[in-house]
């Protein structure tokens, strides 16, 4: 995770929506998005991960650009595909 990810992350830690006890902190998670047969698998995505259940959150400028790249990849004709996320 780079610096200002982390940085980020650290600045808008909340408390989980799904389990209402922990806070979020900085973290990485593994994203998968499926769609019209394509699969895409996104590892060490910068995450606000829930300290107490795991649960993840990404921004929105990361959930955006994750779902472009899912586009990207259903429009060439990809049905499975593993990448490790890459800071822009």
């Amino acid at each position: 995770m780079a610096k200002n990810d982390v940085a980020t992350a650290e600045a808008t830690a909340v408390k989980c929506v799904i389990c209402k006890l922990g806070e979020t902190r900085p973290g990485t998670a593994t994203i998968t998005l499926s769609r019209d047969g394509t699969t895409l698998v996104v590892k060490g995505v910068p995450a606000s991960v829930c300290a107490n259940c795991g649960e993840e959150y990404v921004d929105e400028g990361t959930a955006a650009r994750l779902l472009r790249t899912a586009e990207e990849a259903a429009r060439a004709g990809v049905q499975v595909d593993v990448r490790e996320y890459v800071a822009a």
